[in-house]
């Protein structure tokens, strides 16, 4: 009983583990070398589903963490990446809190307005606080098709986690 028990634990540790290793390992789901402007934000995805669905896995301190993780590793001023990660989060944690019942499509939609408010946060204090330039263009296709592989990820979380 106590191993099955630790097995359970490992797996729950998961998607905290696969967030983690997406921000150390500089991987940021683009394949411009196949396809030029094809780009996604996978940590979004996962931090939203999970704190969406089972927020008790991945807290809002290994979210800030993962996000500081990750603006050292992709050089950019600390503390963008984990606004922006901590926007996603809040916003599903009440989404959570104030639906009863919720659907593809509705998780769909409200991960819409929490992409666009974090990416118009991080756009505000990269342009306001920082020398980086950010291609607007570059910003919007990543937006895009992260929104459009939600529902591809979320079927698969959903199928997977039940």
């Amino acid at each position: 009983m106590a191993k099955l028990n630790m097995i359970n634990r490992i797996i729950n540790l998961g998607p905290l583990i696969f967030l983690y290793y997406l921000s150390i390992s500089e991987i940021d789901s683009h394949f411009e070398n196949y396809f030029e402007i094809l780009s996604f934000n996978i940590q979004l995805i996962i931090i939203y589903f999970w704190s969406l669905k089972r927020p008790e896995v991945l807290g809002n301190g290994h979210v800030f963490f993962a996000g500081i993780i990750n603006d050292v590793v992709m050089g950019i001023p600390l503390g963008l990446s984990s606004l922006s990660y901590l926007i996603v989060a809040l916003t599903s944690t009440y989404i959570k809190n104030m639906t009863v019942n919720t659907s593809i499509t509705s998780d769909w939609f409200t991960f819409f307005i929490a992409i666009v408010f974090s990416n118009l946060t991080f756009l505000i204090l990269v342009t306001n606080f920082s020398d980086l330039s950010i291609q607007l263009v570059d910003l919007s296709y990543n937006t895009f098709f992260t929104i459009i592989f939600f529902p591809f990820f979320g079927l698969y979380l959903i199928f997977t986690t039940q």
